[in-house]
């Protein structure tokens, strides 16, 4: 049925509502907003008309909502250039980002045909898996393994439980400087457990990176994926030097 009384919509002036808050910077990119519940209870109405309005900023891209978790403002999506020196901690102070890692596991297991090619390595030959989880300020923005040849860089495992930076690693494994070689860029959908570290629902757009980097030799030291989310990253190409 049409509203033909001339008055905004509740469900719209909620919108509005919130929009002016977003504005004025009572909610920052990336902070949760209040519960359904709570909001309902701000504008006297009930959780269907407070999620009617919700729907609308989240068509606009200005909210974004995560299944099991809430309502989250969309956070400006980071530059992130990917070219010869591709290096997480600079990248994200130059783009004005406090850069964190955490490491979530270093094993060591049985590189796989793809692995094993990339690295100059035999199938079946040791790697050290590095998982780790990036972020910017405070926000995950991507998953990420990488893997080093053990039959060349016997000191990576007992580096890595000291540092979570691969450049210091690799240094105090005898690699004192390392470029990329190459760059694959894939899109695809965020895993179930992908997703509960991004913050993400599962099936949403991440993209994922592959790529090798090698010593100043040209041997390969590292065979990197990350899968970065979405809508919070911007990847950039650096031209060829």
């Amino acid at each position: 049925m049409r509203d033909t009384s001339g008055k905004t919509p509740i469900w719209k002036a909620i919108a509005d509502a919130l929009r002016v808050d977003l504005s004025e910077g009572r909610y920052g990119p990336g902070d949760k907003l209040p519960t359904e519940t709570a909001l309902a209870e701000r504008f006297a109405v009930n959780r269907h008309t407070v999620r009617h309005g919700i729907s609308m900023l989240v068509e606009e891209g200005l909210l974004r909502t995560r299944r099991g978790s809430g309502v989250f403002v969309a956070a400006v999506p980071t530059d992130y250039p990917i070219g010869q020196r591709v290096r997480f901690h600079e990248n994200l102070i130059a783009a004005g980002r406090r850069p964190d890692k955490r490491i979530l596991s270093v094993e060591t297991r049985a590189a796989t045909r793809g692995e094993a090619e990339a690295l100059h390595l035999s199938a079946g030959d040791p790697v050290c898996s590095y998982h780790g989880l990036s972020l910017a300020d405070g926000q995950p923005i991507a998953v990420f393994e990488s893997l080093f040849p053990l039959p060349r860089l016997t000191q990576m495992p007992e580096a890595l439980k000291t540092t979570s930076s691969v450049t210091e690693a690799l240094r105090a494994a005898g690699v004192a400087d390392y470029t990329r070689a190459s760059t694959r860029l894939t899109a695809v959908r965020a895993t179930a457990t992908q997703a509960l570290h991004l913050m993400l629902t599962e099936g949403d757009p991440l993209l994922r990176s592959s790529g090798v980097n090698v010593d100043e030799t040209g041997i390969p030291v590292e065979y990197g994926r990350t899968w970065f989310a979405g809508d919070r990253v911007t990847l950039t190409l650096e031209g060829a030097r």
